[in-house]
Parts: structure tokens; sequence; C-alpha cells
């Protein structure tokens, strides 16, 4: 590829995880001399991180190859990720793709661009078998000046019975617990003032490298480490196991001067005997010890919930039992999925399928739940004063922010508030289910 080519663009689907990743790879294309610019501008490589989470994820790819070619029919697309390392072959036979690679060559994507040219035919392919991924490449993303996603952890060792992100991510294995605190010191030099540590199962932190399954440190290591870095105001945890969430953990962030008090917990079904067919490490009174103790030292903790719909063998009463369950849970939101069959997975082969248009009105019924305990959540943060972490975003007129306790809010766009968090009274919820507040008060900054 000519050195005077010099323009990148990328975009990602999916996970922060994979949002952390694609920045890792921007700034190695930048400090190898390329300008980044736009997705949807003329670009002379197009990089697209992809998920194999969603349902459509064929489809997704298909549409932002054809983004690219539409930006720059003689741009080079180059396609990465967890699609990408399950289903190389398919994706190289997409019109427009030029290059393919896998979990363990996304990140020498340098050398292999140097040669590359526009394919008339089928992309090239370079992906490796995911038991050859034993290595950790630490990642952060820089993209939103007020937040950070910092990857502590990478793969799973789980093997729940509906999910392919073992085979497309690997082993679990992490980050060392001094190039974590580096890469946190870096993102606290550009006055970004909240991290969200990621991972694929960041509770399993500490196992080394190349296969060695030690725990060299352990998650409460490492988030009581990253407790002391100076310059990050906000840690936020993305999601844990409940099974790896431990006390001692719930505890320090109850008395953290950065984590947050905010959990994401995954449960996937309310009912034992589907976590069993899950394949899942826990039961429900184990989900609700967690609960209960994170509501007994953080009463204003904001709790939410993974939570999977349709998967074989879930009967009327079965979701029901964790309709229920849910329902009577002191939780604050949920993320709710429709099963969707995957390849190579043992669910896939489970009989007691669930139709299709079943998944999608059990889907309805706990959206609608977990609108329903989001806004009794937030009418239980009314009148109280918060620090909110204010986003650069004006939409017309209005920006927006969170607070500790992941409250949307809004109010008047100020420009002297971007990337500030200020005390602020939260009013009233508004009909778009954020809260507005009063003008702001001191930055929090000022007032500590």
């Amino acid at each position: 590829m000519s050195q005077f080519q010099r323009t990148a663009a990328f975009h990602t689907l999916g996970c922060k995880l994979n949002f952390a990743e694609t920045s890792t790879i921007a700034r190695q294309l930048t400090e190898a001399g390329y300008e980044k610019v736009s997705f949807d501008e003329k670009a002379n490589v197009y990089v697209i991180n992809t998920c194999s989470v969603t349902e459509n994820a064929d489809r997704e790819c298909k549409f932002h190859v054809k983004r690219a070619m539409k930006a720059n029919p003689d741009g080079l697309v180059v396609i990465v990720g967890c699609y990408a390392q399950l289903k190389p072959e398919e994706i190289s036979q997409i019109e427009g793709v030029d290059l393919v690679l896998g979990a363990k060559e996304k990140f020498n994507i340098l050398s292999y661009l140097d040669d590359l040219e526009k394919s008339e035919n089928e992309g090239i392919v370079h992906s490796c078998e995911i038991e050859e991924t034993d290595f950790f490449i630490g990642s952060y993303s820089i993209g939103d000046r007020t937040r950070a996603f910092l990857k502590v952890q990478d793969g799973c060792d789980y093997k729940c019975t509906y999910c392919t992100i073992p085979l497309a991510r690997g082993i679990s294995r992490s980050d060392t617990i001094e190039n974590v605190l580096k890469n946190a010191k870096e993102i606290a030099e550009r006055d970004i003032k909240e991290i969200v540590l990621t991972g694929v199962n960041i509770g399993d932190y500490g196992k080394g490298e190349f296969g060695n399954k030690r725990h060299e440190h352990t998650f409460l290591d490492l988030i009581s480490e990253l407790d002391q870095v100076e310059g990050i105001e906000r840690i936020r945890i993305s999601s844990i196991e409940p099974n790896l969430l431990k006390d001692e953990s719930i505890e320090l962030v109850s008395k953290s001067k950065s984590f947050v008090p905010h959990f994401h917990i995954p449960l996937q079904s309310g009912s034992d005997e589907l976590l069993k067919k899950m394949k899942r490490r826990y039961l429900t009174k184990l989900y609700t010890d967690r609960v209960n103790k994170i509501r007994e030292v953080m009463p204003d903790a904001a709790i939410g919930v993974d939570v999977i719909v349709g998967f074989p063998g879930e009967t009327e009463e079965l979701f029901m039992e964790t309709y229920n369950f849910l329902n009577e849970l002191p939780i604050t939101y949920l993320h709710v999925f429709t099963y969707s069959e995957r390849e190579n997975t043992e669910a896939a082969e489970m009989e007691g399928v669930v139709p299709i248009p079943e998944r999608k009105r059990r889907n309805k019924m706990l959206r609608i739940l977990s609108e329903k305990k989001k806004m009794a959540f937030y009418q239980t943060q009314l009148g109280k004063t918060l620090p909110v972490l204010w986003e650069h975003e004006n939409k017309d007129g209005k920006m927006f922010g969170f607070t500790e306790n992941y409250v949307r809010v809004q109010k008047n766009f100020d420009q002297a508030s971007v990337n500030q968090i200020e005390f602020s009274k939260l009013e009233k919820i508004e009909a778009d289910g954020t809260v507005s507040v009063m003008n702001s008060f001191e930055s929090f900054l000022e007032k500590i």
C-alpha cells in the first residue's frame, strides 16, 4: 500500500470491549501515520470490528461494508472481531471485503496492510485456531472525552450452553496489574473523568497468559489498586458474574473514593431449572444474596441485569418464574436478549424450541418491566443533589450526563459544564425518561 495513502476509518459493533479494542487498533494506525476520518468519509482503509452476539451479525457486517464502498469504492475493507473469528471464510465472500483478521491477528493489522490491494474476488483470511489465542493485548478507548473503556481481561473458560464467546475469544486471560495501572494513568492524563472496566468475564481477572490457569491476582486486588490511581474521578464496573462478585468487592466499592455505586450482573434466567440447562455457575438464591448485599451497604446503587428470553425449554410457567423473580427483586433496569440459535452450541440442539413470536412477546413483557423498574428507581432519587458527569453532545439545546448511580439526567446546554462533574439537584422525570436538574452548583472538583 502506498505511503501516501494515509487515511483510515473505523466502525464498531457490539460491546464495550470491542470499542476498547477498536481504539487500540486506531491508535496503532495513527501512530504509523494514518489520519483517522469519519466512517462515511472517503478513506483508504475501513476497519469494521464485528460482534457475534447480535442476532444479525452477517447482515450488519454486509451493511457496513456497503457503507464503506459507497464512501470510497477503492478503499480497503478489513473485518476484525468475534464474527471474523467465527466465520472468516463466509465474510471473505462478501463483496468489497479485502482482509479478514482473526482474534490473534487483528492487533497486527499494520503488517497485513503493507502489501494489501483491493480484491477483485474474495478477501484474504488470516485467522488462527482459537486455541492459539493465548496472549493478552491491553486496550482502552478514548473516543468520548468524558469516559474511557479499559480492557482488563479477555476470553472465557465458562461453557454456557448458548454462548459462542469462548469460540470467538479463547481462554480466560488477563492484563497485568502494572499495565492496567499504566493505562489508567494514561487515561487520567487525558482529562477523562470516568473509566469503565471491561472484559469478557472480568470477575475472573488474574488468570495469566499462555493458558496459565493460576490466578496471579484477584479482581479484588485489581480494584483495590485502581482505587488509588490519582486523577480518575470515577471507575465503573461494566458486567460481572454473580458467582465472582464477592462481599469484599462490594464492600470496597461502598467505601471507595473512585468506584461508583453501579453494578451490572448477568442473571439470564430466574428459573433454577433453566440456569442448570444454561450451565450457569449459580442459582437464583446466590443471585438474590448478591443483590441484597449491595442494597445493604449501598441502598441507592444502580443494579442492572442481563436476561435471556425464549431459551429452549422455557415454558410459560418457567418464563413467569423469571418475570416474578425480577419483579420482586430490588433491581434498577434490565438488558433483555431474545434467545437465538448459535452454531456449535449445546443449546442449538436442545428440544423445547420456543416459537419466535412467543420469544418476542416475552421480550416485550420484560422490557416494559424494565422501564417500570427504572422509573421507580428514578423516583427515589428525585430531590437529591448528586454529582453529574456532563457529556459533550448538544441535542436540541440540551446536554446529558449520568449520576454516579447511573441516573440519566439533562439540562440546558452549557459549554462550561462539558466533561465536568457538578453537583445537581434532580427535579423531575421528563417525557423522554431522563431526569431534569436545577442549575448545577459549583463543580465537584472545586467542592472537594
